[in-house]
């Protein structure tokens, strides 16, 4: 029997979504199951990892009934998941605590003695300015280093979500290129692993927890065990192929393969991921980050941390107009939202200021302003704070020359009309949305053997559904207000800093 049928996996942070593909990319079925987060003190998020082994478990099974192949079609399995989430597993992989997953901050503390250490692994952020996140693996495994010390000495593992799906779906403990490379201060230039960072910090057995192997995108890790085939219904030796972060196998989901390419996932937060032939390490960007991608590329790293969820507070505080009544309204305004201007950082800005301090303003009101005129500047501001991110990055040596874009932003084409606008660069659609599924499903099919790279199953398996162009009339327009955008941030410090 032929096999012509790929998994991708998505492990996020609220469900495990399962898809199933054939080689075109075109999906089959999707099914996705739930699990909780639980909140012990503010600041901290924990879950549970037999919610992730028996969701995949419940997913994959579901998926492939309701697809309506034959198990025995099927080429291989690959999975994403959130980074960092945090495990700490005893000799038969079970956990000794709850997950700390990505959003956890209790860490916060931890960051500052990492960046304190000045290692070479530092430098592939903002060139060594950081940040240095709670959010990752080291300042995570200090927390519990210090903090729950008898817990760290009887670990045997400490590593990723994904690593422990992957450790009970086949018996080896690996680890992804992606995830240390973007996450763990692992690369080139330091000997692979940041260990002269963790001796430092007082913890060099941790080097010793952490999984034996750093596989490539699409590497083989093994075969189903026969307690997995039995878990996920599907057959024993069965090919499971490494994964890495949501959001970057993502990219390969949109078909960002190339140098020059560049990844815009919007949602709650916007994330910028670029290619490029070489490394930067400049003032602003996170990264470049070496083959955590695609092998010989470096991805750079930019993002906003409240975009769809300042839309979402403005229309809440609007009463709850429907979306489609807010665009209408906008769209009968001119670019500039006469002179409205809107700040995005409600929750602080990531990059290029990287300032968990900055907040939103809205300024320029007058009596003759209405919800229209907040909503248009909210997008607006929006894109800005885009541009301003590729102007950063351009700065610095990288030109985004193919711009792919997924997520809620694609709901409203005002907006999407709007960052064209902005940027002046037309934005791709793809016909799947669920972009970190796909680029799952297409690394499943290149370990498998369907092809012989990433670049040429992306090429095969991603489909443009269509391309939004800019208005060069409307990027004129624009200009004073991005200048005025651009300077908010400034005057907002030099206030703050009195206060």
């Amino acid at each position: 029997m032929q096999k012509k049928y790929v998994i991708g996996v998505d492990g996020g942070t609220e469900s495990l979504r399962t898809g199933l593909f054939d080689l075109s990319g075109n999906p089959l079925a999707f099914a996705s199951v739930t699990y909780p987060t639980n909140f012990p003190v503010p600041g901290w998020a924990e879950q549970d990892p037999d919610d992730w082994w028996n969701a995949l478990g419940r997913s994959v099974r579901q998926a492939v009934i309701d697809a309506k192949v034959s198990k025995q079609e099927i080429l291989g399995l690959c999975l994403d998941t959130t980074c960092c989430s945090v495990v700490v597993l005893d000799g038969a992989g079970n956990p000794l605590r709850p997950a700390l997953i990505w959003m956890d901050m209790r860490s916060a503390p931890q960051t500052e003695q990492v960046l304190a250490t000045g290692d070479l692994a530092l430098k592939v952020n903002s060139n060594g300015g950081g940040p240095v996140s709670a959010e990752w693996m080291i300042p995570k495994s200090l927390w519990i280093h210090q903090n729950e010390p008898e817990i760290f000495q009887n670990a045997e593992t400490i590593c990723e979500y994904q690593d422990y799906l992957n450790l009970h779906l086949t018996g080896k403990r690996v680890a992804s290129i992606n995830n240390v490379s973007v996450r763990w201060h692992y690369g080139p230039g330091w000997d692979g692993w940041a260990s002269r960072m963790v001796e430092i910090l007082g913890m060099p057995e941790l080097l010793k927890k952490w999984p034996d192997t750093v596989l490539r995108l699409g590497e083989e890790i093994g075969g189903l065990t026969s307690n997995a085939s039995l878990h996920l219904d599907l057959p024993e030796g069965l090919p499971v192929l490494q994964g890495g972060a949501d959001a970057f196998i993502g990219m390969i989901g949109l078909g960002v393969v190339d140098p020059g390419s560049l990844a815009f996932i919007t949602g709650s937060s916007h994330l910028h991921l670029g290619l490029s032939q070489k490394a930067l390490n400049g003032q602003g960007i996170w990264g470049t980050y070496a083959n955590a991608v695609i092998p010989g590329l470096h991805v750079l790293e930019g993002g906003q941390t409240s975009t769809g969820s300042v839309v979402s507070w403005l229309r809440r505080t609007l009463g709850n107009p429907s979306y489609e009544e807010l665009n209408q309204e906008a769209a009968q305004l001119e670019p500039g939202s006469e002179g409205v201007i809107m700040q995005e950082h409600f929750q602080g800005n990531r990059t290029p200021h990287t300032d968990p301090l900055s907040r939103g303003v809205i300024s320029g009101l007058t009596l003759k302003h209405g919800r229209g005129h907040l909503f248009r500047a909210t997008l607006e501001g929006i894109a800005f704070g885009t541009e301003l991110i590729l102007e950063t990055m351009r700065n610095n040596g990288f030109e985004a020359e193919t711009v792919v874009l997924a997520g809620g932003a694609t709901r409203s084409n005002l907006w999407l009309q709007i960052h064209a606008d902005v940027s002046n660069l037309p934005l791709t659609l793809t016909k799947v949305p669920d972009a970190p599924a796909l680029g799952s499903a297409i690394l499943a099919a290149v370990g498998s053997g369907a092809f012989s790279d990433i670049g040429s199953a992306a090429r095969k398996m991603v489909q443009v559904d269509r391309v939004i162009e800019p208005n060069p009339e409307s990027h004129g327009i624009y200009q004073p207000f991005y200048q005025s955008y651009r300077e908010h941030y400034l005057a907002m410090k030099k206030i703050r800093n009195k206060l």
